[in-house]
């Protein structure tokens, strides 16, 4: 055994009448009969070894094991984390540090109370605001007892077209009543429900996967498939826009090896068009990521999906095995990964820190994630939808895109509509279309309703008002308005609805959601959150927060945040300003 100033450590292979596992004994010297700090236990390092498995452990796998925990015993007891420390080889306040940033976790102190057995998460973003979530849970509170529920708000869970929605464990109730929920709680009712999807089988028949292995067998380069992306004009649809294939060429002109990391934490409030692309046909987006990953040689092709869609999770475990299985890909060259309820790292480098199994913390540019992306390799970062439309370009070709416009723009645009229509969904539409087309083919105002303003691309992009109806819904066209077209994230408000308290109810969410790395976020939003609950806002404090905040953040979040305040002010100052 090794020695280390006078003391020696007894491992797993001690002899018999040596000290229990992670015991330290006197050697010569001073020495001390076990390490500094509080010592895992043995029956719950025997629980966490026969969750995780044997050992050794990657460090990246903190979160996926936290979950294994979490799913285990409904909270994470001391005892497990410091078990999971000396397992990990981690130290007790890494993982602490890890376990108390994400939402989904519950980690559990000595002289703590673990929560009830089962919880109930109530939506509290815009459109579910809208369909009545505040009475909803206000109900569930006063029908249920807080020792065996817990009823919780929760921020958009991406089922913004049935809303409100409600999540029992992993079961969603949509368009929910206190009823369904509490029918639903009482049946233990608690996995998700699996919608009906396009299988491997249903895609190969419909000339699923030519593309990919025409790439592979060398009937069609990197070089064409790349070309083919550039002429249809796709630019990433995860809400910045860069164009695809140039940032293909960012990451392939990197020395190897290279990673490919599919951004499938869409968080955004009122973006649902992701969850709908997985549970319907998840082969097309699985498709386009590999064949996005072998144009740029990645290794391994990781997807980060968040964790408020675990059907969508089940299909792509059972999908993935399906392409393992019929030989389109090794085992493991598909890394599905699952966040843990933090909207920050839908942010492509705080999802790289999530990946790397860290707190999700916006990193510091450059390096570009295209240079040094997951462990420091050249990542290429798309989200769910770009790679639909990659896998639709391959099979279709360029003009699916590139040979459709309106409005002087070219394209195609999957918006998901919330809100006061008639049929919320997903809808395809150009990318030139106005607030008016996405209505007319969302059936119209529901019955009674007058539009009165609309959320653009979620939170980050504030509210217009309905005289600027005429706006095409694109890339570079709203800018001059103060908005953005981000996500697609539409949602629609009507005369019955209030602008200040749609402003409000955003900016809670970014409170809430805030990493809390630098404090212009961090305190800006919970400072703005407080002006904005005051009787008529202070136009100028709040104009004064907002330039710092913009101007200081480190991140996206921060810089955003300020738009649902500035355009609120602008266009419906009868409601805000004194």
């Amino acid at each position: 055994m090794a020695e280390n100033n006078g003391t020696q450590q007894v491992g797993a292979g001690a002899s018999k009448g040596d000290p229990a596992p992670g015991i330290w004994k006197s050697g010569r010297g001073k020495g001390r009969r076990q390490p500094r700090g509080r010592q895992a236990e043995d029956a719950a390092l025997a629980e966490i070894r026969a969750l995780i498995g044997p050992g050794p452990h990657a460090r990246d796998r903190l979160i996926e094991h936290l979950h294994l925990i979490q799913d285990a015993h409904g909270h994470l007891s001391a005892a497990h984390l410091r078990a999971l420390a000396e397992d990990m080889r981690l130290a007790q306040a890494e993982i602490w540090e890890v376990a108390t940033f994400y939402a989904h976790f519950d980690p559990i102190r000595e002289d703590e109370t673990p929560p009830p057995a089962l919880t109930v998460r109530v939506c509290g973003s815009l459109s579910c605001a809208m369909a009545g979530a505040e009475a909803l849970r206000s109900a569930l509170v006063a029908g249920t007892d807080p020792a065996r529920i817990r009823i919780l708000e929760a921020p958009c869970m991406g089922r913004c077209d049935l809303a409100p929605t409600a999540e029992i464990g992993h079961r969603h109730v949509d368009r929910a009543t206190p009823e369904a929920v509490l029918a639903a709680a009482e049946a233990g009712e608690t996995r998700p429900l699996i919608p009906d999807c396009e299988s491997l089988d249903a895609y190969l028949a419909g000339g699923g996967y030519v593309q990919l292995r025409a790439l592979r067998e060398g009937a069609t380069t990197r070089d064409d498939i790349q070309g083919l992306v550039a002429e249809s004009g796709l630019r990433g649809l995860g809400g910045a826009g860069f164009p695809a294939a140039r940032k293909w060429g960012f990451v392939r002109a990197e020395p190897g090896p290279r990673m490919l990391a599919v951004n499938g934490d869409e968080g955004e409030p009122g973006t649902f068009k992701d969850r709908v692309f997985l549970e319907t046909r998840p082969h097309l987006i699985l498709e386009g990521m590999l064949i996005a990953g072998h144009v740029v040689e990645a290794e391994t092709c990781v997807i980060y999906l968040r964790d408020e869609y675990p059907a969508a999770r089940e299909i792509l475990i059972r999908e993935i095995a399906a392409l393992e299985a019929a030989g389109l890909v090794p085992p493991g060259h598909i890394d599905l990964r699952r966040g843990a309820g933090a909207y920050i790292c839908g942010e492509e480098s705080a999802m790289l820190e999530s990946i790397e199994g860290k707190r999700g913390l916006p990193r510091h540019r450059p390096p570009f994630v295209a240079q040094s992306g997951i462990h420091g390799r050249p990542t290429l970062v798309h989200n769910i939808e770009t790679l639909k439309w990659v896998a639709r370009i391959c099979h279709e070709g360029p003009e699916i895109l590139s040979g459709v416009e309106r409005n002087g723009r070219r394209g195609l645009r999957n918006f998901s509509v919330s809100g006061r229509v008639r049929n919320p969904g997903v809808h395809c539409l150009p990318a030139g279309s106005t607030i008016t087309d996405l209505i007319a083919a969302a059936g119209g105002m529901l019955p009674g309703h007058v539009f009165k303003a609309y959320q653009p691309g979620g939170p980050s992009s504030g509210l217009l008002p309905a005289s600027d109806a005429d706006v095409p819904l694109d890339f570079d066209c709203l800018q001059d308005r103060g908005s953005f077209i981000g996500s697609a994230a539409v949602v629609v408000l009507s005369d019955q609805d209030s602008a200040r308290g749609a402003a409000l109810n955003m900016l809670r969410f970014f409170a809430d959601e805030s990493c809390g790395q630098c404090t212009p976020c961090r305190v800006g939003c919970a400072k703005a959150v407080s002006l904005m609950q005051e009787p008529r806002w202070d136009r100028d404090l709040l104009e004064d927060l907002c330039q710092v905040m913009e101007d200081a953040s480190i991140c996206g979040l921060g810089q955003a945040a300020p738009n649902p305040i500035r355009l609120a002010m602008k266009h419906f100052p009868d409601e805000t300003v004194r």
